[in-house]
Parts: C-alpha cells; sequence; structure tokens
C-alpha cells in the first residue's frame, strides 16, 4: 500500500514546493527602497510615502522611501539607473527627471526612456498659480498679469527646481502673457513654500496638494489652475481656461520605475501589486487627499507614454533653450 501510494505522495509534494516557490516574490526578501527626487513635502514624496505603506501590507518586504534631491530630480534618477536589476531600488518617477530636466542639464547620465525599466503610472497632478496677498494684490490671473508688467522689473517666481514642471511653466506663462518673470529654483516644494508664505517671493507656480491648506487659510492666494477641470480639494479656483488663457496647462505626472533591464517576473509583480494598491481604500482616499488624478494604464502603455512626452514636451523644453544655472 505504501509502495503503490509512493508516486501519489511525491507529485503532491512537488507540486506543494511549486506552489510555495510561485508564492515567494521574484526578488530578495530584503526591504524595498524608492528614490524620491525631491525632498520631503511635495507631491512626490507624498505619493511614494502613501503607496511605500499600502505595498509595505502587500509584499513580504518592507518598503522605504529615501529622498535623493538635487539638479531637477536627475541626482536621484541616474543613482536609481546604476542600480542592479533586482527590484530592490525603485524610483518615483515623475515629469521632471524623465521629461523637463535632461534638455536643459549638461552631462545627464541616462536615457529617460531606454535607462529605466518604466512599470506603473500612478496619476498626475495639475499646478496651482499662487501669490502671497501680502504682496500681490491681484485676485484672478488677468489681474496677476497685470500687476507683473506693472513692476519695475521682473518678479521672481518660485519653482521646486530648475527643469521642473513649475519652472518651465513659468517660462510659457511668460511668452504666452508677455509678463516677465525672473526664475528663482529651490531644492523642493517645501523651501519654495516656506520662502513664499515668508514674503521672500511674490508668486510661485507648485502642485496643490501641500498648498492647499494654506490657500484655505487665506495664507495663500490661489490665482488659477492649470488643469481642463476644476479640482475637488479647490473648488472656487478657477481653471485657467476659465481666467481667459486657455491652453495655458501644465501637469506632473507620476510613475514607478525601476533601473533598466528588469525581469519581466519583476515587472509584472510589481505592475499588479501598484495596480492593487491604487484600488485600495486607503490609496484611494489618500490619492483622492493629496489632488492625484489615477488613470489605469498597462505597462507597454506607460513606457510609450514616457516616450511620447520625452519626444513631444522634452523636445519643446529643448527648443525653449533653458539651461540650467
Amino acid at each position: 500500500m505504501r509502495r503503490r501510494n509512493l508516486p501519489v505522495i511525491a507529485a503532491l509534494a512537488a507540486f506543494s514546493a511549486s506552489r510555495a516557490t510561485l508564492a515567494q516574490p521574484a526578488w530578495p526578501s530584503r526591504p524595498i527602497r524608492i528614490i524620491v527626487t525631491f525632498p520631503p513635502g511635495g507631491s512626490s514624496d507624498i505619493v511614494a510615502r502613501v503607496l511605500a505603506e499600502v505595498l509595505s501590507q502587500r509584499l513580504p518586504q518592507r518598503v522605504l522611501v529615501e529622498n535623493r534631491p538635487g539638479a531637477g530630480g536627475t541626482l536621484g534618477a541616474a543613482y536609481v539607473a546604476t542600480q542592479p536589476a533586482d527590484g530592490l531600488t525603485l524610483l518615483l518617477s515623475n515629469t521632471a527627471p524623465i521629461v523637463t530636466s535632461p534638455p536643459i542639464y549638461a552631462n545627464v547620465p541616462y536615457d529617460p526612456v531606454t535607462g529605466f525599466t518604466h512599470i506603473a503610472y500612478l496619476g498626475a497632478t495639475p499646478l496651482v498659480i499662487m501669490v502671497n496677498p501680502r504682496l500681490v494684490p491681484a485676485t484672478d490671473l488677468a489681474g496677476l498679469v497685470t500687476w507683473i508688467k506693472a513692476q519695475s522689473g521682473p518678479p521672481g517666481y518660485g519653482s521646486s527646481g530648475a527643469g521642473s514642471v513649475a519652472h518651465i511653466f513659468g517660462e510659457a506663462f511668460s511668452s504666452r502673457t508677455g509678463a516677465a518673470l525672473t526664475h528663482v529654483p529651490y531644492r523642493g516644494s517645501a523651501p519654495m513654500q516656506a520662502d513664499l508664505l515668508g514674503g521672500a517671493i511674490p508668486l510661485s507656480f507648485d502642485t496643490l496638494p501641500q498648498n492647499v491648506e494654506h490657500i484655505r487659510a487665506g495664507r495663500l492666494r490661489a490665482i488659477a489652475i492649470t488643469a481642463p477641470a476644476r479640482q475637488e480639494m479647490a473648488p472656487d479656483v478657477p481653471t485657467t481656461a476659465e481666467a481667459g488663457f486657455p491652453g495655458l496647462l501644465a501637469e506632473n505626472w507620476l510613475g514607478l520605475a525601476g533601473p533598466p533591464g528588469l525581469p519581466a517576473p519583476i515587472v509584472a509583480t510589481l505592475h499588479a501589486e501598484v495596480a492593487a494598491a491604487l484600488d485600495s481604500p486607503l490609496m484611494k482616499s489618500r490619492i483622492l487627499e493629496h489632488g492625484i488624478a489615477v488613470r489605469p494604464m498597462t505597462q507597454p502603455d506607460f513606457t510609450r507614454f514616457v516616450a511620447e512626452e520625452v519626444r513631444v514636451v522634452g523636445g519643446a523644453v529643448k527648443a525653449l533653450g533653458l539651461t540650467a544655472q
């Protein structure tokens, strides 16, 4: 009886072993790091920390966030591009280090399309045009343009760094309206916001989530949103089109990427886990709370999206002839 059942027992053991193998992650069980290319406090950092929290609940290992700011996000991106393709070091990619910074920084050591494995699209958030109400009397976009033109010299506008979406939008804003501005780059949104609140700069362009509480409290005045539609978290702020400047749009998209050559099983696992995380109640509420518009996208579609952004938006930035100071 025992001898007759040996093949069955062996088959069951092999099946159990195969299930156990499949249940294990396709990469070592050490912590995963998500590299954020800007300091704490900005939209990239906020989203990365929420994502890390949810993924830590779903994956066998912890997911940590590490900030590596500098050079418009290119320092952190360059670091990830040179890491082993084992799924342990990932990039919270966004418009700056992938699309807008490479054309304006000299000798960026990676190709924004082929230099990464583009894993998953997370979402996008528009910019808000803001002023310090103690310095700028304007309450709408036309009034802001009039105020800028009336100054003795180009006022400074703050951004999260040279090559950021806010920087590029500021140049487009000046070109479109004829209102000359001076770019004042910062190492991230948080120090820029501190100077805007303190009156060191009169206006800025930045993503909405980290500024919305100051806007609600009246410490900052929102002039317009650079989106086609009003935002749920700031429904009283008009769009640039409603303010009389259609086509003056900008958004900062967010994604997850890894070093080039990331094995297909790791890419598939991470893409599926990110999709599940984005569908979780916690992530949904936090993403909505921070004004991120999520759009489902397959991994190949995300790769094509990045390539098109680099071609169109990156090409437009290159044509502006901007250089990082």
